[in-house]
């Protein structure tokens, strides 16, 4: 994958554009990473405030010993009448003693509390940074699932008008995947979505994100590519196709249906897409268009 669609990838906005359940996930993650922002700024904030009150306490109490040892410096009177009676220093000094003693085992209570706390929620960060990050990848292919296609899209979309580029979509359907799975198993047909998979990513540039929309459908969004250069690719997955199928075992050769649609400026995604997969299903139906 180039250097830019990594980049298109890695800024994907999770509540942009997603619909059904996979874009309610992600919405829902979102809002959870934003929760535990929220968490460490409140966090950080009690910090500040252990902080500042310990600042404060401390004045206080160089204020106050300060006052007992040298009343003359505190006040700057010259009264005679200002003696401190150091017959009540020790309890003054003990008194100050246990006050230090109870304020740092709050102090230390405190800090734990609040390192504790900020260890959970920065566990807890990383850990919602790295499911959002495999939320996007598909298990079975390891392509890009339909949570990072709607936002992909409209980065592309906005890329191609903006820079009035040729963008083309390709829609391709493992038409004999259920035979494959009812023939041979669950374990097995995930196993032929792998190696088509592989197929679709030995056919298509670096630069063509390649996304498992449905269970047996993949997406292919080609920038700077027009329909013939995207039929000239769908012919190279074809030559592919029957290498595959020469060397496969028995019950194990694929047989893919596919359609293209070429954006227009101002036309609408799903238009788009809808388009791509008429042509699919009518290349599905016609013996002549599958291979």
């Amino acid at each position: 994958m180039s250097k830019y669609l990594r980049t298109e990838i890695a800024n994907i906005d999770p509540t942009a554009g997603s619909t059904g359940s996979g874009g309610e996930n992600v919405a829902l993650r979102s809002h959870r990473i934003q929760y535990l922002q929220e968490q460490m700024k409140t966090t950080s904030r009690r910090d500040l405030h252990l902080w500042s009150i310990s600042i404060v306490v401390i004045l206080v109490l160089a204020t106050g010993f300060a006052a007992v040892i040298a009343p003359s410096l505190a006040w700057n009177n010259a009264n005679a009448s200002s003696h401190f009676d150091f017959r009540y220093l020790p309890q003054l000094f003990w008194g100050m003693i246990s006050l230090v003693l109870l304020f740092s085992l709050y102090v230390s209570s405190q800090k734990k509390e609040l390192n504790a706390t900020r260890r959970a929620l920065v566990q807890e960060f990383v850990m919602s940074e790295h499911l959002q990050a495999f939320s996007l990848l598909d298990p079975v292919t390891q392509l890009l699932n339909s949570c990072a296609l709607d936002p992909m899209v409209a980065k592309e979309i906005a890329r191609a008008n903006r820079l009035g580029t040729a963008l083309t979509f390709a829609t391709i359907s493992l038409d004999n995947f259920q035979s494959i799975e009812k023939r041979a198993g669950i374990e097995q047909g995930e196993q032929a979505l792998y190696h088509a998979a592989r197929l679709l990513k030995s056919t298509f540039r670096g630069s063509d994100a390649i996304f498992r929309s449905r269970t047996s459908e993949f997406v292919v969004v080609m920038p700077d590519t027009t329909e013939q250069q995207a039929e000239n690719a769908i012919g190279r997955l074809g030559t592919l196709t029957e290498r595959w199928n020469a060397e496969a075992e028995a019950g194990c050769e694929f047989s893919f249906s596919w359609g293209i649609a070429g954006y227009v400026a101002g036309a609408r995604t799903n238009d788009v897409m809808e388009r791509a997969r008429r042509c699919m299903f009518l290349s599905s139906q016609k013996v002549s268009f599958v291979f």
